[in-house]
């Protein structure tokens, strides 16, 4: 492939149009977007040159690209070589890259389209983000329940070209009530004057225009479809989802749960320290407040731990094992409430799971922390202390990596904003202060 891209380059600067046009095209559609996407501003010119625009759709259409990379690539092209390709390109990816544009943009690109593509890209750009209704396409082939095979046959044929998808036929009434579906397949094995309303299945399984992406991926993942029809509130067909774009919805979901529970944007792709760092700054400062708190609350048992000095060695295993438990519960519970369906138990069952979770690893942990302790110390007492604040801190951590994010997905905020290092440091809190209360309790057992 790398010997292939160069003799690519070299014709692009060469001006070696045939050449490049007859090698360009063997490549497959992905390749020739990686291509692009190698070169700098100025290749990037004299290729807008070589391909038409709706070459260059057919090559947008596949390109997964960083907001400001979009911007900077449509910038560089004349505004109504952008607009032509976008009217070339399917709807839904058209309009996907439209809202990575401002407002000012989005309209003269739309204002310089032919009215027909501007009116289907407008149809979809008023749907909220993140809904079925931003992530349709309305190219798909419809047909009616009392029309022939052969009649269904011949529409596919003519309208296939402009569709996404042609493996699933949807059946509306004359109103545009979706009634039924037929597979590609049906058609083709069956005589060609069968009626379609004694082929289609009348069972359609469908989502709302106004439904979350995340339900309609959780959809098409369970029924094993490769699309899904959009409908409005009196079922009328608006459009439908297709399996590659619940691809990238899966792939941005899961970025975004890492990035909260990482505390980062782990897509951040910029090789700049500053702006990298000026991204990361935030949550770092937060926590080192109330880590802070942390460092504030064992300074008040500093009169205890000059006392008993042997309690110092233990608060980092504490801190960070009760941490762990607690980023260990988060992850869970965020998996959880991110598959979660029909068979879930209620909010206190899965509480009341975590917790018994929580007390069964901590009573392990305990036991095991109080038998280490007490051989390698030879102070048994102290090793109680340590493995009763061990069970606790667990437990305690446990229940709030589960519940956190369970409270805020019942009000409505994205459960990963729970993230790692949050839970991480508010463990770290939490687990100091049993860890003292209990050794208080005992110190004159074990000094």
């Amino acid at each position: 492939m790398e010997e292939q891209y160069a003799q690519l380059l070299q014709d692009l600067q060469a001006d070696h149009l045939n050449e490049f046009r007859e090698l360009f095209f063997d490549l497959h559609i992905y390749e020739q977007g990686q291509f692009y996407l190698s070169l700098s501003e100025g290749e990037r010119q004299r290729l807008y040159t070589y391909l038409s625009p709706k070459e260059m759709a057919d090559m947008f259409d596949v390109i997964e690209e960083d907001e400001e990379d979009v911007e900077e690539y449509l910038t560089e092209m004349k505004p109504s070589y952008v607009a032509d390709m976008l009217a070339e390109m399917y709807t839904d990816n058209a309009v996907d890259t439209l809202n990575q544009l401002d407002k000012t943009s989005k309209a003269k690109y739309l204002s310089l389209m032919n009215p027909e593509s501007a009116r289907e890209i407008k149809e979809l750009l008023h749907y909220e983000d993140e809904t079925a209704g931003s992530i349709m396409t309305t190219e798909y082939v419809s047909i009616v329940a009392n029309q022939t095979v052969r009649s269904a046959m011949y529409l596919l044929k003519n309208e296939a070209k402009a569709a996404e998808t042609i493996y699933y036929v949807f059946v509306v009434d004359q109103e545009n009530v979706l009634v039924g579906v037929i597979s590609l397949r049906d058609l083709i094995i069956n005589d060609d004057d069968v009626m379609i309303a004694d082929l289609m299945s009348e069972r359609v399984i469908s989502v709302k225009v106004g439904d979350d992406q995340e339900d309609v991926a959780r959809t098409i993942r369970d029924y094993d479809f490769l699309a899904v029809p959009v409908t409005d509130y009196e079922d009328h067909l608006l459009g439908i989802v297709t399996v590659d774009d619940i691809i990238d919805v899966i792939d941005d979901e899961a970025a975004s749960d890492y990035s909260g529970l990482a505390g980062v944007d782990v897509e951040e792709s910029s090789e700049n320290p500053f702006k990298a760092a000026s991204k990361r700054l935030p949550w770092l400062i937060t926590l080192l407040f109330l880590g802070m708190s942390t460092a504030t609350l064992i300074g008040r048992y500093e009169e205890m731990v000059s006392e008993a000095s042997i309690l110092a060695v233990f608060i980092s295993l504490i801190t960070g094992t009760a941490g762990n438990a607690g980023t260990q519960s988060l992850a869970v519970a965020v998996r959880r409430l991110a598959v979660k369906d029909d068979k879930d138990s209620g909010f206190f069952s899965l509480i009341l799971s975590e917790v018994l979770t929580g007390l069964i690893t901590g009573l392990v942990t305990g036991v095991t922390i109080f038998i280490v302790v007490g051989i390698w110390q030879r102070n048994f007492p102290l090793g109680f202390v340590i493995g009763m604040a061990m069970i606790c801190a667990i437990t305690v951590a446990n229940l709030a990596g589960s519940l956190i994010p369970m409270l805020m997905d019942k009000l409505g905020f994205d459960p990963a904003v729970a993230s790692g290092p949050f839970i991480t440091t508010l463990s770290d809190l939490t687990s100091v202060l049993i860890y003292f209360n209990i050794a208080s309790l005992f110190m004159q057992y074990f000094i």
